[in-house]
């Protein structure tokens, strides 16, 4: 992160974001952004574990808000926000390492095919993990 002004400064750190010691798995949709994608971001620099679901949505800028004389508001952007490589994250989504769309209407019939997906995938992994 790099507000505006200061120095450059590792997400994760100023964000609290720690490891787990067991494995994990991160899920994500088109509808994940601003915090999400750093989270994500972090997850996988991090190797904590498989990222399921669907891209994030790239939309990932730190605003400040500002009030105008008139009562209305206006949000300027004041960080930058680029990945471990160092590639800004704005516009980019962040990618998922097990792809699953979820159907339109599925919640109505009581299913979530990307937490199934992402269930299936952690106790394989779990299952390895005992042997």
């Amino acid at each position: 992160m790099t507000p505006r002004g200061f120095a450059t400064s590792p997400s994760r750190t100023v964000l609290g974001q720690r490891a787990l010691e067991v494995p994990t798995i991160l899920l994500t949709n088109r509808h994940t952004l601003s915090d999400g994608e750093d989270f994500t971001e972090g997850y996988r620099s991090l190797h904590l574990g498989k990222v399921v679901g669907e891209p994030t949505a790239g939309w990932i800028i730190y605003t400040s808000g500002v009030q105008l004389v008139d009562g209305s508001a206006l949000r300027l952007p004041y960080d930058r926000i680029v990945a471990n490589d160092g590639t800004l994250m704005e516009m980019h989504p962040r990618p998922v390492d097990l792809p699953v769309d979820k159907p339109i209407g599925e919640s109505y019939l009581g299913r979530d095919s990307q937490l199934e997906a992402a269930v299936s995938e952690l106790l394989k992994q779990l299952g390895n993990r005992r042997q």
